[in-house]
């Protein structure tokens, strides 16, 4: 909109060079977030630069034709669904900010939405390049841990440091740790929880998580009490993917050393 003022300067050009002229339309500005001219000190100023961010070509569309225009309470439209809804009449007035919180939350909304093969194909050569190790893994072991991690990334390149602990030994997080580690809790039933997962023939979903329930079933306990202090001996961290699918992934070799605590100087 900041060029109105430029209007019927062009208007009196096609006139005078005998054309009919097209009919003008202004969308109101785009803005920074401290509410100035949107620049290249406001951060990544060209489509290669975004999609090396790891923001998706669908995301970025969806969200730059929401900025100065809506319809209703609707944030996710497909490419038809804009194209079919959008009304000249909708635009708005004031200026809109390009708010990079924004854009990022809508292109995790999307990374979620897409097709599994779809997303591995643009994870896993991250993975590949990060990780020696996930060099030498199956591949449908590597697409699972992936897809594991799919509902929680906005950013294709988090899936490095959301993974971590699947290739090297986890980093703990020191209060993790202190709340989850050292209790007596998890001295007396880790070693436990490990000796019981120790004796499975099936190393599966479904048969790790009832070691886990019995166990804390027979200490009168709630799943919980034994799955948060397991999560941070496997993950190092409170949060993680769902913990079974997690402990399945690891194996029984790594599940177990971890499990053991010898890190932390426990027996």
């Amino acid at each position: 909109d900041d060029h109105i003022s430029n209007t019927p300067r062009q208007i009196q050009i096609f006139a005078a060079l005998g054309w009919k002229s097209p009919k003008y339309g202004h969308i109101p500005m785009i803005l920074g977030a401290d509410k100035t001219r949107l620049s290249k000190r406001h951060g990544a100023t060209s489509v290669i630069d975004y999609k090396k961010t790891g923001y998706l070509s669908d995301a970025m569309v969806n969200y730059l034709a929401r900025l100065g225009w809506g319809h209703g309470n609707q944030e996710i439209f497909s490419r038809p669904e804009l194209v079919e809804k959008f009304s000249i009449k909708k635009v708005v007035k004031t200026p809109a900010v390009f708010d990079m919180d924004k854009l990022t939350w809508m292109n995790g909304m999307y990374i979620r939405k897409l097709p599994p093969d779809d997303y591995y194909a643009l994870v896993k050569p991250l993975l590949m390049e990060a990780y020696p190790a996930a060099v030498n893994l199956p591949d449908d072991q590597l697409k699972k841990i992936a897809i594991c991690l799919q509902d929680r990334i906005r950013l294709l390149p988090e899936i490095v440091a959301f993974t971590s602990f699947f290739f090297k030994d986890p980093e703990y997080n020191a209060d993790d740790v202190e709340k989850y580690l050292k209790t007596n809790t998890a001295k007396s039933l880790l070693p436990e929880l490990a000796a019981r997962l120790g004796s499975l023939e099936k190393f599966e979903k479904a048969e790790i998580e009832t070691v886990f329930r019995k166990l804390a079933d027979e200490r009168g306990l709630k799943a919980a009490d034994l799955i948060h202090p397991a999560r941070v001996a496997l993950t190092g961290s409170s949060q993680s993917p769902p913990l079974f699918d997690v402990v399945e992934l690891l194996g029984k070799d790594v599940t177990l050393q971890r499990l053991s605590l010898k890190k932390f100087g426990y027996n």
